[in-house]
């Protein structure tokens, strides 16, 4: 097995608490009404057309022509999108630290919409210890296609074979696997380390 020498994060579920149901729990004063209107009307299919570089102005004009009774609903997914911040992911900022500290590469690839992964990046500090980051909005690619993982790692000149990835979506794990990197599947911070270890002989 290759050395491992660097370490790519996901953000939204790995570093960043992103959930929809932190904003329309409290809108709709119902964790049931949250959970209809997001199976039904504001999809995260619809939400990945946006993290795909569909600008949310358009993105929103379109689905409420759809469903025009629910425009004022779907409209704060936009205005009011930093309200689905719980704040970071317990744990994980500091493995980040961590790692950087020990020598490894660290790395950021995420699904983010380039309007709103500004609003993360300036408001958690660990988004500066990256040395490098794709966001999928900026290059109008998504996970888990192989070529925003191999954007990256052209970008930033890796090895896929020396490069680890952290997400907690199994489809995006297998995206990276298919380009030939390592790739776990996030649960926590915890876990997350203790695979690192055990599996990935990662020292820390």
């Amino acid at each position: 097995m290759s050395e491992i020498k660097n370490i790519v994060f996901d953000f939204g579920g790995v570093l960043v608490d992103w959930n929809p149901h932190h904003l329309y729990d409290n809108y709709f004063g119902s964790e049931e009404k949250a959970t209809w209107f997001l199976e039904n009307i504001c999809l995260y299919s619809w939400n990945l057309q946006m993290d795909g570089g569909k600008p949310f102005a358009e993105g929103v004009a379109e689905l409420s022509a759809l469903h025009p009774e629910w425009a004022e609903a779907i409209e704060v997914y936009h205005t009011r999108w930093v309200e689905m911040i719980g704040g970071e992911v317990e744990g994980t900022a500091d493995l980040v630290r961590r790692l950087k500290a020990a020598g490894y590469g660290v790395y950021g690839l995420t699904n983010w919409s380039m309007e709103t992964y500004p609003m993360i990046r300036d408001r958690y500090e660990v988004f500066s210890l990256f040395d490098g980051i794709v966001v999928s909005g900026e290059e109008r690619l998504l996970k888990p296609d192989k070529a925003i993982y191999n954007c990256l790692l052209e970008r930033y000149g890796l090895q896929p074979e020396e490069s680890l990835f952290l997400d907690d979506n199994a489809d995006n794990v297998a995206g990276a696997e298919a380009v030939g990197m390592k790739a776990l599947r996030f649960e926590s911070a915890h876990q997350a380390e203790r695979e690192l270890k055990e599996r990935f002989k990662i020292k820390l």
